[in-house]
């Protein structure tokens, strides 16, 4: 089903190989799509698919560039509307690059408990956004990552069944 032996795969390949399978399961509500259906969400409700690659494209990099690396935080936009400059196909090109990265950064790292203490535009980090006691781990970094893309990944699945009745998963 994953196309992988996880029993045979380390702590952390699993976890990207599980992250890889849910991106591209997002990406496959794509197929055959129009900027424009990609763009259509119903009645307002849910999340328009473009929009939602995107957020999970900026999302990537706020917990890996900004959060774990440092890297001074670019002003927020709407995620989830991308204006009509911006393709489809530049978006999942976008989504590409930052999973090679995200990839990249993780493997990289001397360990998966090294801690993520970046913040945003000055701000407190996320451990104390969020409540908790203590700093985040690269660890719980890459699980929010496979969390958030698993949970768009079902958004992606119901805008594309209420778009064509195109059924994604089993």
């Amino acid at each position: 089903m994953y196309g992988v032996d996880y029993s045979l795969a380390d702590e952390l390949e699993t976890m990207l190989g599980i992250t890889r399978r849910n991106r591209n399961n997002v990406i496959a509500t794509t197929a055959g799509l129009t900027d424009e259906q990609a763009r259509w969400t119903p009645d307002g409700a849910l999340l328009p698919i473009i929009g939602i690659i995107n957020h999970l494209t900026h999302m990537e990099w706020r917990w890996i560039e900004g959060r774990y690396l440092g890297a001074e935080f670019p002003e927020r936009t709407e995620e989830f509307v991308v204006g009509a400059e911006r393709s489809l196909d530049e978006v999942i090109a976008s989504y590409r690059e930052r999973e090679a990265r995200t990839e990249e950064v993780l493997r990289a790292a001397p360990d998966l408990g090294a801690t993520c203490l970046g913040s945003d535009h000055g701000g407190p980090p996320a451990h104390v956004l969020l409540g908790l006691p203590g700093p985040v781990t690269l660890r719980w970094v890459g699980l929010h990552i496979l969390e958030e893309t698993a949970h768009h990944a079902g958004h992606a699945d119901a805008t594309r069944e209420l778009l064509d009745g195109t059924k994604m998963s089993g």
